[in-house]
């Protein structure tokens, strides 16, 4: 008897679009990846750990694919603000979500100053 857990499915899939992205199939693990993040925050609600961290993971997909407005945007409006009010801001999670935007502000090419001002001050405020 097999029961239905959809939490480790979802866990399963994460894995997934990791072997897919060492693969070299980041177009695939970047939609399995969307799916995850959209279930997640259906399944947990989107101010979970769990859900910023499927977030986060989002993210760093959309960093290594250079699609940095997407990226700033999720992170920025979405995942930043949810973590620092859920989690705090010594949590972990809460901390890697900032360094993933000081990235994503940092390796954008069409970065301003303003951008990496932003990110200084992102590093400086985790220190």
């Amino acid at each position: 008897y097999w029961s239905y857990n959809e939490n480790a499915i979802l866990i399963s899939q994460t894995s997934l679009a990791s072997c897919l992205e060492d693969l070299g199939r980041e177009d695939e693990s970047l939609a399995l990846r969307r799916r995850i993040y959209a279930r997640k925050a259906a399944l947990l609600g989107g101010s979970h750990k769990d859900t910023i961290l499927d977030g986060n993971n989002l993210s760093s997909t959309l960093i290594r694919l250079e699609r940095f407005a997407e990226a700033k945007a999720l992170l920025r409006d979405e995942l930043l603000p949810k973590a620092q009010q859920s989690l705090g801001p010594e949590h972990c999670i809460h901390m890697d979500t900032v360094e993933w935007l000081v990235h994503a502000l940092r390796l954008d090419p069409d970065a301003t100053h303003d951008d990496l001002r932003e990110a200084e001050a992102l590093a400086l405020g985790t220190l």
